[in-house]
C-alpha cells in the first residue's frame, strides 16, 4: 500500500470501503464517459438525419453561415458522442462537445432569458465533458488499446 493509499484509507469514515472504492474507480469513470458519450450521440442523432436543419437557430446566435455551423453542430454531437463513448480521440471530442454545450448555456441563459434554470443541464454536461478534456480516457478505451492519447 502506497503512502497516498494509506492516507486515503485512514481519512475514510469506514476504512473497510477503501478496497471497494479503489476497485470501482476506473469502472465508475468509464461508465460516466460511456453514458455521457452515448447521451450526446443520441441527442445528436436527431440532428444528423437533417444536418442543416438547425441553420436558422445557429444564425440567430450569430453563427454564419448557418448551414455550415448546423452541419458542424450535428457532427460534433453525433460523431463526437460516439468517439467519447468508445474513448477514441477523447480529449478533442470532449473539447468540441464542451464548446457546443457552453454555447447552449449562453443560448438558454442569455438569449432565451431562462437564467440558471434553463442552462442548468448544459452547465452540468459541459462540466462532465471538461473532466474528460482534462483527464482523457482511461484504460477502458480505444485510446488505451492503441497506446496513444491526444
Amino acid at each position: 500500500m502506497s503512502i497516498n493509499e494509506s492516507t486515503e484509507r485512514n481519512s475514510l469514515i469506514i476504512p473497510a470501503l477503501s478496497g471497494l472504492y479503489s476497485s470501482l474507480h476506473t469502472t465508475a469513470e468509464t461508465l460516466l464517459r460511456v453514458v455521457a458519450g452515448l447521451a450526446l450521440a443520441v441527442h445528436g442523432s436527431q440532428k444528423i438525419v437533417n444536418p442543416f436543419g438547425a441553420a436558422g437557430m445557429v444564425e440567430s446566435l450569430g453563427f454564419y453561415p448557418g448551414e455550415f455551423w448546423s452541419f458542424v453542430l450535428s457532427c460534433t454531437e453525433f460523431f463526437g458522442g460516439i468517439l467519447i463513448a468508445i474513448g477514441l480521440l477523447t480529449r478533442p471530442a470532449a473539447f468540441a462537445g464542451m464548446i457546443v454545450l457552453l454555447v447552449t448555456v449562453w443560448f438558454h441563459w442569455i438569449t432565451q432569458g431562462q437564467g440558471y434554470p434553463g442552462a442548468e443541464k448544459s452547465i452540468l454536461w459541459a462540466a462532465i465533458l471538461f473532466f474528460f478534456v482534462i483527464r482523457g480516457a482511461n484504460s477502458h478505451s480505444v485510446d488505451a488499446r492503441i497506446g496513444r492519447q491526444f
